[in-house]
């Protein structure tokens, strides 16, 4: 019997095996996908987040960035991060790093579709294979999560993001946040001639669409060759009731999401795992849940308070003009983010 079976072989997942084997876990993976994972995802790496992984031992090439930019219209606020650079990294590049780390780690991944688990008095069973603990690191729409009944039910509007690259140089080292009437474009600078462009937004329709709410940003890449397909997420919030299933634990998105509109998903997955591990070490799930709900707090009330002021016309079009007019609140906001 292992200690641990991690199912999901996204950033999260790859790092609470990382963290878990080294903590002298007998740990195995499961991914249902074959080599290099990608998804929609703003790939800018808050500084927080570089500095855990760094502490797994995982250095990602990209560009560094040095803070945020919010822009509407000609109105602009700028704050830069106070603990550090942070990094723009492609999803495909944080995961090839990760994944190289596990294989060095020697935890074996094995390809296998896990739609349920079966729990017993004091383990796991999970595709014929039984551990002391599961992790469900199965994404946002989490298989494990539903079947165990964790997921909560909501009636806020939906949102979905898109994400396309450009071989075109960065003009800023920041992450530049456009806002729209019902959308927010984040440009994220990936190496000195790449550029990720993910776009988040209330309304569905192709990237070229949603581009169009950003006429200054759809000019510039105009003559910019694109250098990915468009890959989407969504509906973005997924609500659960708690995090902990007897032996069942969720990480990452699987844990519960609210909105990529503060751009710290990664950074909040690798604290998590992190946690997650230490919960297990000490043989104390059940401390997990707590643990993650704390770690979050703050996060949480900024996302969800933006999103609040995102939702309502009337407050939307305010947010970028106060932080320009206050940007100290902005420099701390975006500090306590970025940590």
């Amino acid at each position: 019997m292992h200690d641990v079976i991690v199912v999901g072989g996204g950033p999260a997942g790859l790092a609470v095996a990382l963290g878990a084997s080294r903590a002298g876990m007998d740990v195995v993976l499961c991914e249902k996908r074959r080599g290099t994972i990608d998804k929609a995802c703003g790939e800018g790496l808050m500084p927080g987040a570089l500095h855990a992984l760094l502490a797994l031992g995982v250095d990602p090439p990209g560009h560094d960035i040095r803070g945020i930019t919010y822009r509407q219209g000609s109105v602009v606020a700028e704050a830069a991060f106070r603990h550090g650079l942070g990094r723009g990294v492609r999803r495909t590049t944080l995961q090839d790093a990760l994944r190289d780390a596990v294989h060095q780690q020697g935890i074996p991944i094995r390809q296998a579709t896990v739609t349920a688990v079966e729990q017993h008095g004091g383990y796991v069973d999970v595709a014929g294979t039984s551990a002391r603990y599961v992790v469900a690191a199965d994404g946002l729409h989490s298989s494990i999560r539903n079947a165990t009944g964790l997921s909560a039910a909501h009636h806020h509007a939906p949102r979905w993001g898109l994400r396309r690259h450009y071989a075109a140089a960065p003009q800023s080292d920041n992450v530049e946040v456009t806002w729209a009437q019902a959308s927010e474009a984040y440009v994220t600078p990936i190496s000195s001639d790449t550029i990720g462009v993910a776009i988040l937004s209330s309304a569905r329709g192709s990237f070229d669409n949603q581009l169009a709410a950003f006429p200054e940003l759809a000019e510039r890449l105009a003559s910019a060759t694109p250098v990915s397909t468009v890959r989407g997420a969504g509906p973005l919030r997924q609500p659960v009731t708690r995090r902990v299933a007897g032996r069942i634990l969720l990480v990452g998105d699987a844990a519960g999401y609210i909105d990529a509109l503060t751009g710290e998903g990664l950074a909040l997955s690798l604290a998590a795992a992190s946690e997650l591990v230490a919960c297990l070490t000490a043989d104390r799930p059940d401390a997990y849940d707590r643990a993650w709900s704390n770690l979050s707090r703050r996060s949480r009330w900024i996302t969800a308070g933006l999103l609040w002021a995102r939702n309502r016309p009337r407050l939307a079009h305010r947010v970028v003009p106060l932080a320009a007019r206050a940007p100290r609140l902005f420099a701390a906001a975006v500090d306590q983010l970025a940590r």
